[in-house]
């Protein structure tokens, strides 16, 4: 039989264990877990405790089967609603603070995107903490690198809230790798409010092209192009290449190109192996989405346009005559 003192000190330790622990909240279509999930739990495992990962939807349990494969997590909590069909931020941060509730995580976080941008704001007001966004580096449990204006400036931080909120930029983390074989378990069960936000709809683009996130090669127009009907010139590069095709905010704005496309600061954030930037300027917004990539190539008529400040190689020329040039050279 054991004592008091036995019986306590095993509670507390115990107790600990559950403290030291990361939770990652998955971002996902219902199908398929999304790549920036991936990056994230990569950063996670930076903090030094052990990796959760809560999965919430209507289809939740199949991208759960996912999650316990990959390398470094150990519980997969899985919150399985018809309310949760298409991951409402309203509606999955209450399922995050119900998790936290039971589990007392130390850090709870997510990748940077629409949706960890919608979800950890809401947690981090209802826990009545600070949120800390766009993480780029992990130094320890509690100090962080994370960039500010467009990433013109880098700041650490060091954070004295008893719980993190964070989100952690994809491109400046490798994703973690398959091999893991984690316990999957319901996630505690709470009330999900319906009343604040509804979907409606979305308008997904189909293409043939890799996924520009993802791509390891990406060819990008802006203005330059003077036209939507002239992107075919990006088109025929960038199929030559496989490579996904993105945009500046400019010609976003100008209506050549849906906004899905639009790389920068409130567009996507890439970091191929090769960029290639044509009749784009360089605008800071711009930058900020591209300039982690390997290698950046400028094409572009003004030599003194900005994006040749950061491109490791710069073409000062006429893009409706050096783009399908360069096409034909590559048949």
């Amino acid at each position: 039989m054991l004592s008091a003192r036995t019986v306590l000190s095993r509670t507390a330790r115990l107790s600990n264990a559950r403290l030291n622990s990361t939770l990652v909240v998955a971002e996902h279509d219902e199908a398929k877990l999304a790549p920036i999930t991936l990056n994230a739990i990569t950063a996670a495992g930076k903090l030094g405790n052990e990796v959760s990962v809560l999965v919430t939807g209507a289809n939740a349990s199949k991208v759960a089967e996912q999650v316990a494969k990959v390398n470094g997590v150990k519980r997969v909590l899985v919150a399985e609603d018809e309310k949760l069909k298409n991951n409402l931020p309203e509606r999955v941060a209450p399922v995050v603070v119900a998790s936290h509730k039971q589990f007392n995580f130390t850090a709870i976080t997510a990748g940077s995107s629409a949706f960890g941008r919608g979800v950890i704001p809401r947690v981090a007001a209802k826990l009545d903490v600070s949120s800390i966004s766009d993480v780029t580096q992990v130094h320890s449990a509690d100090s962080f690198t994370r960039t500010m204006y467009a990433g013109n400036a880098v700041k650490k931080v060091k954070s004295s809230a008893p719980i993190k909120l964070l989100t952690f930029r994809g491109t400046a983390f490798e994703p973690a790798k398959g091999g893991g074989s984690g316990a999957v378990e319901k996630a505690p069960s709470t009330d999900i409010a319906t009343d604040a936000s509804e979907f409606l709809g979305q308008e997904l683009s189909k293409s043939e092209r890799p996924d520009l996130a993802t791509a390891k090669v990406v060819v990008s127009g802006g203005r330059g192009l003077k036209s939507g009907d002239n992107f075919k010139l990006i088109y025929d590069l960038a199929d030559k290449l496989g490579a996904g095709v993105g945009a500046s905010r400019a010609a976003v704005d100008a209506g050549y190109v849906p906004n899905d496309m639009q790389v920068g600061q409130t567009g996507k954030i890439v970091a191929p192996e090769l960029y290639i930037a044509i009749g784009i300027s360089g605008a800071i917004q711009h930058l900020a989405g591209m300039k982690d990539s390997k290698t950046i190539v400028a094409i572009n008529k003004d030599a003194d346009a900005p994006i040749f400040q950061v491109a490791d190689i710069g073409l000062k020329a006429d893009l409706f005559k050096a783009v399908p040039e360069l096409t034909a050279a590559l048949k």
